[in-house]
């Protein structure tokens, strides 16, 4: 396997995902973090909005991130 080749398969193998696989997975966690993050500005600005929207989104990421960590033998 070439260098280039180990760049796009090493990090995805070592969590058990494909190369699709995780490039999909991380963008949907990306956009959430985005998403999130512009929810937690407006609420800045403006508290009576997305109240609860960053507490969801970070119970949300931290299920996620559970449910991906690699089983220990």
């Amino acid at each position: 396997m070439s260098t280039i080749e180990r760049y796009f398969k090493d990090h995805p193998d070592s969590v058990g995902e494909t190369y699709v696989e995780h490039a999909g997975q991380a963008g949907r966690i990306g956009l959430v973090m985005i998403g999130g993050g512009l929810a937690c500005f407006i609420h800045a600005i403006f508290p009576f909005l997305f109240t609860r929207t960053a507490s969801k989104m970070i119970r949300y990421l931290s299920l996620v991130a559970r449910k991906r960590r690699p089983q220990r033998a």
